[in-house]
């Protein structure tokens, strides 16, 4: 049995002693804080939580140490959608965050970041009255319309004066360090980067001038900080962007940061033109950026963090222990389980609550100007409200249904005190989590599903499995609540054929249940078309997606898409959109282009419908009026993603 050993041994950044070798990454407080871009107490309340659970380091999200600049307008009406560190009025709640992290022995970073740049949501651009402005006249990386202008030099210069004021503030809160966002294609990137700086001034050209606007930025913090005040710099050591920063330049770059007394590097890869590099979806291998820090580990001699899908407790331990790294940073591990640390630490690993990379949670959320949180764990962002707290009326629960809906609302009622027993009509625990985590790309599905039945065992859910439910044996159980939870089902269209033997569902093949052919066509290019199309071409299957629409997957948040794309290339899958099903042809499938009206027959052994899922209402509406208090969660209320299955049950369980 493998034995942690490193992620708990102390570690240093310059002066500043960690108690273990696990940061909190860096993840935008958007929609936390107060409108005016202060600190908020949820935010004090989100940070506390993940130091409570064992994290050494909290590096927090992006702050702007001015908002004179990129969001003028903005501050002229007060208001700041992103944390601002600009002024004395920000000092009591962040020396508030800081005494309450430190209280339960945790570190605390506050990420500096000095503009978006060509990253700014156009969108919020527009919706803000905001002007987009850049190192360079580029292109916003969003909308190609939407050009940069380029910043002046005496703005650039005050830009960089700005982090005089943020450094005293910082320090005099009692923050621990400082970490410089220089990643992703934002301001600081941009002037390090000659593919997005063509600036003819001391800012632009050569890289002496590209690094002069970071190396004056860290000059300034050391000034009012203290030469001993330590300051982390964050950067891709490769962009993967065609004119984008290589791993040379990076390691060049790497070592003059450090000559400049950069007290630790936190190194990642990509940019928001390759989002799924610095936001890594459930596709990308766990470690996937861990070669990036070993890079850098042959360049300096101080401190390098990794990061990037590290949320495995061996893993992350044998990163360090193989000396690639000095430090794991963790950054959706820690919002699906603030207390990821210490249960790694009390061997209670199957206690994890894991992160399934969907992104529908966090990012999805900030994208759309919602506030963070996460898929798997709803009391993220909200942990006050959300707390369980035990009910003042224990009672008899019968849940119907033992798919992720039913199991989270088993869970939080067990949690609350409740008796609960949950009927599946299946030989085992999981609905649609069982066939959506057959391939090995989503191995993060497979472990939510092994925590929820771990947790119902522990919790003393009374499971009973291969038994359908009835209004019959409700009756003769007499709960006191029922929650239904009945999920759902295919949908089959009506077509001509439909009833061939070669047609069959992605869940089907998926559990095993029928083969498919060497020729597949998949009907339905959605997240489950798209997924089983790809698991069947790594088997070497010649495979073919059919969707009604104009573009597929269109319900998946940008990274994962992109990503996905990029394994349906890689394996051969063609893809037909703006294309029905129209039939079953005798050797295959016929099709129809919508808009040139002309049919075609695709040659295939089996056809694998993946067109969607209806509910399962059929108990429910057998004991409408038939019990007291009756609740309905999940695909069988409507058939959505598993955010949607979670949140409900939770938001249903948490007040019973």
């Amino acid at each position: 049995m493998y034995k942690i050993e490193k992620l708990f041994e102390p570690g240093r950044i310059g002066k500043l002693q960690i108690k273990n070798r696990i940061a909190m990454a860096p993840m935008g407080m958007i929609g936390l804080i107060e409108p005016d871009g202060r600190i908020s107490e949820r935010v004090i309340d989100y940070y506390v939580a993940r130091a409570r659970g064992g994290v050494g380091l909290i590096i927090t999200g992006l702050c702007l140490p001015t908002l004179d600049i990129e969001f003028g307008p903005l501050k002229k009406q007060g208001l700041s959608f992103v944390p601002r560190i600009d002024g004395p009025d920000v000092i009591p709640m962040l020396r508030q965050l800081a005494d309450s992290v430190h209280s339960h022995g945790a570190k605390i970073a506050i990420q500096l970041t000095a503009g978006f740049g060509r990253v700014f949501n156009p969108h919020m651009i527009a919706l803000l009255n905001l002007e987009a402005v850049g190192a360079s006249a580029v292109p916003n990386v969003w909308d190609q319309k939407v050009i940069t202008r380029e910043l002046t030099t005496g703005e650039v210069d005050a830009i960089i004066e700005s982090f005089k004021t943020a450094a005293e503030i910082v320090k005099e809160a009692g923050i621990d360090a400082i970490e410089l966002h220089g990643h992703e294609g934002y301001l600081m990137d941009q002037f390090t980067t000659s593919l997005w700086n063509k600036r003819k001034d001391k800012y632009g050209g050569g890289l002496d001038n590209r690094l002069r606007f970071s190396l004056e930025i860290i000059k300034n913090i050391k000034r009012k900080a203290g030469n001993d005040f330590p300051v982390i710099y964050r950067y891709a050591i490769n962009h993967y962007l065609e004119g984008g920063r290589g791993v040379g330049e990076s390691l060049e770059i790497a070592r003059r940061l450090e000559r400049a007394g950069v007290d630790a590097l936190h190194v990642d890869a990509g940019c928001y033109d390759d989002w799924y590099w610095p936001h890594p979806p459930i596709y990308q291998p766990p470690g996937c950026m861990v070669d990036m820090a070993e890079a850098a580990k042959g360049a300096v001699k101080i401190p390098v963090i990794t990061v990037g899908r590290l949320g495995y407790a061996e893993l992350a331990d044998s990163v360090l222990k193989a000396g690639k790294a000095d430090f794991v940073a963790l950054g959706r591990a820690l919002l699906a389980d603030p207390e990821w640390p210490l249960k790694v630490k009390e061997g209670r690993q199957e206690d994890i609550c894991p992160c399934i990379g969907c992104h529908d949670g966090c990012l999805a959320r900030i994208m759309m100007g919602a506030s963070l949180s996460c898929t798997v764990n709803p009391a993220t962002g909200n942990e006050k409200e959300y707390t369980i707290v035990p009910s003042e009326k224990p009672r008899a629960v019968l849940v119907v249904g033992g798919g992720v809906a039913g199991m989270e609302a088993a869970r939080v009622a067990a949690l609350r005190g409740h008796q609960v027993t949950l009927y599946e009509k299946r030989d085992r625990l999981g609905g649609h989590l069982i066939e959506g985590s057959v391939p090995e790309f989503k191995r993060d599905v497979r472990l939510l599903n092994d925590y929820y039945v771990t947790q119902l065992r522990k919790l003393g859910v009374k499971v009973e499995l291969k038994q359908a439910v009835t209004p019959e044996l409700v009756d003769k159980i007499k709960p006191e609540v029922v929650i239904v939870a009945a999920g759902s089902s295919t949908l089959v269209p009506d077509i001509p054929g439909i009833k061939n033997e070669k047609v069959v569902t992605a869940i089907d093949v998926l559990l095993g249940r029928k083969k498919a052919g060497e020729r597949v066509v998949v009907a339905g290019g959605g997240l489950v078309g798209c997924e089983t199309a790809v698991y069947l071409a790594q088997k070497g299957k010649k495979v073919t997606v059919v969707e009604a629409l104009e573009d597929i997957i269109p319900e998946v948040f940008e990274a994962n898409k992109q990503y996905l794309f990029k394994m349906l290339a890689e394996n051969g899958v063609s893809v037909l959109t703006n294309t029905n099903l129209v039939r079953i042809s005798e050797h295959g499938a016929v099709v129809e282009n919508k808009f040139r009206r002309f049919e075609a027959e695709l040659k295939a052994d089996t056809i694998i419908l993946a067109l969607g899922l209806k509910p399962e209402t059929d108990m429910l509406k057998a004991l409408q009026g038939k019990v007291k208090e009756l609740y309905s969660v999940g695909d069988c209320e409507n058939p959505a993603k598993i955010i949607d299955a979670i949140w409900g049950a939770f938001d249903i369980a948490r007040i019973l």
